[in-house]
């Protein structure tokens, strides 16, 4: 319902999820929907598994694997690993995490399996970003509910702002943030035209100094939910988290240059030939979301907002490590304040953390379907880095 708020979107997403859950491919239903529960366990996303566990038994698993990842077999307890990674630090996989899935053996994985099965790990990591983001979830009287309620299509033109009785001081500054936003723009279109090349070493400096400032960038007011019994049985090593790409002092990963392995000339290819129309799928609703616009914010119309949507989408690939050479990354200091910036890193790298608060306190005059939208983009955006990740180590492996 609340994606139907984006129908284009919808379209696109109902094709992808209906082929990896329904259509013909290498893993057997039920293990894809045991797959789902592994993956929005991860995050706590009582909603998915629940649902997942009902759809697990509609095409007839096993009830005794619902008692617990232990319960499962042991080829499926082998993605555990891959499955945490993925979810948390997409950035530590590596060749010998896809050998030891493809290793001969009893509980070895095809190469067609485990891209099915990645695809499906991602896919659920992201949308339980989505499911948080937008406050979906379980109702309040339920173990595991959730306070926070999606907003009803009939209110999907009114602000939070107006929705949560803001008064008429905090009113006016929600306004100014609307103006502020749409000055930045236009100033930031004429400094492009106006400014001279900048160096690549230029470059690099502004994306570093944006991805140690993204260090900064903690909530303060988290939601902390005690995990139901149903959902905790299928996590493993539960501490396991978001870790920031860069702490000072730390040995840290090398950055990812998106120019050297990219979801259009490298992931594409790799998944289609593996996974044929999966690729082509997903590939359309990356386009989609990423194109998707209106040229609406708040009450202004008749805006490109291309420049804000990409500022969006690499800020979520910065938080996972990805630099684009040929992006300025200043942008998003100017375009993305920091509630937003909050929100964004909240719902990307621990949605299950994320509050109403966090919700209705960033463009506080934009209407609730502007919001799903930008869920849209970090779900997206989200899901693309971390297969850019396993895609890379498949490659590798394969090389």
């Amino acid at each position: 319902m609340v994606m139907g708020l984006h129908p284009e979107y919808l379209t696109s997403f109902w094709k992808t999820q209906y082929l990896l859950l329904r259509m013909d491919g290498p893993l057997p239903y039920h293990k894809r929907h045991y797959i789902a529960i592994m993956a929005a366990a991860r995050h706590q996303c009582s909603y998915l598994v629940g649902f997942h566990m009902g759809e697990f038994l509609q095409v007839g698993g096993d009830p005794e694997w619902l008692r617990g990842l232990q319960y499962a077999p042991q080829k499926l307890r082998n993605l555990n690993e891959i499955n945490k990674i993925l979810a948390h630090r997409p950035w530590l996989i590596t060749k010998e995490h896809i050998e030891a899935l493809l290793k001969t053996g009893d509980n070895s994985w095809s190469l067609a399996e485990l891209i099915q099965a990645l695809v499906l790990l991602t896919h659920y990591h992201s949308l339980a970003s989505f499911v948080f983001g937008c406050g979906i979830n379980l109702e309040i009287d339920q173990e595991g509910g959730h306070v926070f309620r999606p907003p009803s299509p009939r209110s999907c033109d009114s602000s939070p702002a107006s929705e949560d009785g803001v008064n008429s001081s905090s009113g006016s500054d929600a306004m100014e943030e609307v103006e502020v936003l749409m000055e930045r723009m236009k100033l930031l279109q004429e400094c492009q035209l106006e400014e001279e090349a900048v160096t690549q070493e230029e470059m690099e400096t502004r994306f570093e100094m944006e991805k140690r400032e993204s260090l900064l960038v903690t909530p303060s007011d988290i939601a902390e939910h005690s995990l139901p019994p149903n959902v905790m049985c299928f996590v493993e090593d539960p501490e396991f988290g978001y870790k920031d790409f860069t702490r000072r002092g730390e040995q840290t990963p090398p950055t990812f240059r998106a120019q050297d392995y990219t979801w259009e000339d490298h992931g594409y290819s790799l998944i289609n030939r593996l996974y044929p129309d999966v690729g082509q799928l997903l590939d359309e609703k990356f386009q989609v979301v990423y194109n998707l616009t209106y040229n609406t914010i708040a009450m202004h119309s008749g805006v490109d907002t291309s420049m804000l949507r990409r500022a969006i989408w690499n800020y979520v690939h910065c938080v996972f490590g990805i630099r684009y050479d040929d992006y300025d990354y200043r942008e998003v200091n100017q375009l993305l304040e920091r509630s937003l910036k909050i929100y964004i890193k909240t719902v990307a790298c621990y949605p299950e953390k994320a509050t109403k608060r966090m919700y209705t306190h960033f463009w506080r005059h934009f209407k609730h379907s502007e919001k799903v939208h930008i869920n849209l983009l970090l779900l997206e955006a989200r899901m693309q880095a971390a297969l850019l990740y396993a895609l890379r180590a498949i490659t590798r492996y394969m090389t």
